[in-house]
């Protein structure tokens, strides 16, 4: 725990949202991401496909018109890589202007997810994909990835709301 966070505990509940973002980073590290569907396992891999699912999840708290969760998800995701940053030595003075492209980078592909998932067919949420997803040097059409995103997406919005905000997403 960190010192600050113990000298001034925050008024949050400590699992408010918590599960929730354990689950979309368990679901960013599902093998079949990386196995089947031609994501580079590297770091920035990683982190795409990290992105990837706090956007869907996001878009489905916005559709709930939960902007308070979507905006306490982001604020963990942040706290995520603010974190994972340090861990990788990057200094004071650049976490801040890292985390400014970071977070720039959820906002455009909740976009391009939102765009390409309101499709009724694949191409647009395939080209989003394409172009937000670091993946490996011999993959192919990023088609397949698109249909995972998508078969994602009808997963989060199966889960019953509540069942949701605990993280309970069925894969």
């Amino acid at each position: 725990m960190r010192l600050l966070e113990r000298l001034f505990p925050s008024s949050r509940p400590s699992g408010d949202l918590v599960d929730l973002w354990h689950r979309v980073v368990a679901i960013a590290r599902e093998e079949h991401w990386y196995a089947d569907r031609d994501v580079a396992d590297s770091v920035e891999g990683r982190f795409d496909m990290v992105t990837a699912v706090t956007a869907l999840v996001i878009l489905r708290l916005e559709k709930e018109g939960d902007g308070e969760g979507a905006a306490r998800l982001t604020e963990l995701f942040i706290d995520d890589m603010d974190g994972q940053l340090r861990e990788a030595g990057v200094g004071d003075l650049v976490v801040g202007k890292s985390m400014g492209k970071l977070v720039s980078a959820l906002g455009g592909r909740i976009g391009a997810y939102r765009d390409g998932l309101a499709a009724s067919d694949d191409a647009l949420l395939t080209q989003a994909a394409e172009r937000n997803v670091t993946r490996s040097a011999d993959a192919g059409s990023a088609l397949p990835l698109a249909q995972g995103l998508r078969a994602l997406w009808a997963d989060i919005l199966a889960a019953p709301y509540e069942r949701l905000l605990k993280g309970e997403i069925a894969r």
